[in-house]
């Protein structure tokens, strides 16, 4: 995941200045699952600065890439022709942060989590969600709505995810444990645009 630093670091000023054109996009069409799982979820106005719009893209990146600016806490997925959608994201903290580029190798829909060593280790409250098998999807799953699961240039799983939230207050905040969540009604949004094989950048 350290691979890609420079490059995706050459992006960091051009991606703070995003574009100035804002246009409002649908909501994404949901199943009855979604529906019902959502409306469960609490609301949150996060302000128009990390609401989903359609934008000029500030990346250059080929049509198609993800491009994560946790500093900014804004994901864009780049469209071409000088076009992105842009998302408001949580990111980790500081502490927790990661940078550099990864592939998209698995995508899942209300997903089940298991937390990973490190935050059990952190947070032993959790042992009992090990103990049984994790936690299956649902409006009470962090994981949220959608989960896209990132690999490295060798195959490996980083263990790091975008994923929806069941707390939409702390997106534009940092807020995870290295994860990039997301709305779950963006979640969505970008899962019907991403694919197994999309490349993405974090900076």
């Amino acid at each position: 995941m350290r691979t890609g630093w420079r490059a995706a670091g050459a992006m960091a000023a051009a991606v703070a200045l995003s574009g100035c054109e804002y246009k409002a996009l649908p909501d994404p069409a949901l199943s009855a699952r979604d529906k019902e799982f959502i409306a469960r979820v609490p609301k949150a106005d996060m302000g128009r600065v990390f609401e989903r719009y359609q934008v000029e893209d500030p990346t250059g990146q080929p049509p198609g890439t993800i491009v994560v600016d946790p500093k900014q806490k804004l994901l864009y997925y780049v469209l071409g022709g000088g076009k992105a959608v842009r998302y408001g994201v949580a990111t980790g903290a500081e502490a927790y942060g990661w940078h550099g580029t990864a592939t998209i190798k698995r995508m899942a829909e209300w997903p089940r989590w298991m937390p990973p060593a490190d935050m059990v280790k952190r947070w032993p409250h959790l042992k009992p969600v090990v103990a049984e098998g994790g936690m299956p999807g649902g409006p009470e799953n962090p994981l949220g709505a959608r989960a896209l699961y990132l690999y490295d240039a060798s195959g490996h799983d980083t263990l790091y995810r975008i994923h929806g939230t069941n707390e939409p207050t702390e997106i534009g905040h940092d807020a995870s444990s290295g994860c990039i969540r997301m709305r779950d009604i963006d979640i969505i949004d970008l899962y019907g645009r991403a694919k197994v094989g999309t490349r993405v950048v974090v900076m």
